[in-house]
């Protein structure tokens, strides 16, 4: 069942995926009739799940359910990435890559690879004052209050030294 995204709990569990690109005006239409079409048939097991989503910065896909009442299936969760792996397809762009990094740039979102990012610190394109986006964050809570954070409170820190 799909719900408004604020209605769901803190603890609710979230998914991030971040694209390789910006999504085009044109495409954000049909991801969005996508992702809801598929959260709104999404089961566990044959029952209903309590989900939502959001796209930030035309660039993330986050979806989010409320496992209040059951914890999902792995047959939900395959479902899922199999819808996210048909998205990637569809639109040419990688979502499930999790070691590459976005970051902002001024009012820009950047997204590289994981050495060319290590690049950008080692020339100080980068300082530690870079936000960098935490995809591995796991609840709605986290994503509103640890999801876009100084490089220097990020997993990213390790590349400062």
């Amino acid at each position: 069942m799909l719900v408004d995204f604020e209605k769901l709990p803190n603890y609710a569990k979230v998914w991030i995926y971040q694209s390789s690109r910006k999504f085009y005006p044109q495409e954000m239409e049909q991801i969005i009739q996508k992702t809801e079409g598929f959260l709104t048939s999404w089961n566990n097991n044959g029952d209903e799940i309590i989900a939502s989503y959001q796209i930030k910065y035309n660039r993330f896909i986050i979806l989010a359910i409320d496992e209040t009442l059951d914890k999902i299936s792995i047959n939900a969760i395959d479902d899922s990435v199999s819808f996210i792996l048909g998205l990637q397809q569809e639109f040419d762009v990688e979502l499930l890559d999790k070691l590459n990094v976005c970051f902002k740039q001024g009012e820009f979102v950047q997204y590289k690879d994981l050495k060319e990012f290590q690049k950008l610190l080692k020339k100080k394109s980068i300082s530690n004052k870079t936000i960098v986006f935490n995809n591995l964050i796991n609840t709605k809570e986290e994503l509103e209050n640890n999801w876009e954070i100084p490089i220097t409170e990020s997993w990213h820190n390790r590349f400062l030294k």
